[in-house]
């Protein structure tokens, strides 16, 4: 019985479902990784450049006795935001990849006889008249 259920789960895991969502999520921690350091590394600091603080974070609102801390909720939002932008150009990249290109058309090809006649009217043009 074990000896099946190790056949099964070996058959399980080597689907190609399995295996893509396996690549999926080290690649989605690996992507997270690099966005994580694009907005912590430059982003917020861009920010801080422009408005002194690294994120939002310290920015509340005093409500009786109550603190409404929606500094957290701003980094948020724009964390948000620029892993969105970022999963969105990847998929866009992804499909232009993935997209054919179009055929180059391909020139009409002329025949013997269209290109004698060709040279025919050419010579035809340089040669002067005699009847003049």
């Amino acid at each position: 019985m074990a000896h099946g259920i190790v056949k099964e789960f070996k058959e399980f895991i080597s689907r190609g479902n399995v295996m893509d969502l396996a690549v999926a999520v080290v690649l989605g921690a690996s992507f997270n990784a690099v966005v994580t350091t694009f907005t912590n590394g430059i982003l917020m600091n861009l920010i801080a450049a422009i408005f002194g603080k690294p994120n939002f974070d310290a920015l509340t609102w005093k409500l009786g006795n109550g603190v409404i801390e929606y500094g957290k909720f701003l980094t948020a939002v724009v964390n948000f935001v620029i892993v969105g932008f970022a999963l969105f150009l990847f998929v866009k990249a992804l499909n232009a990849m993935r997209r054919p290109r179009p055929a180059v058309p391909a020139l009409p090809q002329e025949s013997d006889h269209d290109l004698l006649a060709q040279i025919r009217d050419a010579l035809v043009a340089k040669t002067p008249s005699r009847a003049s």
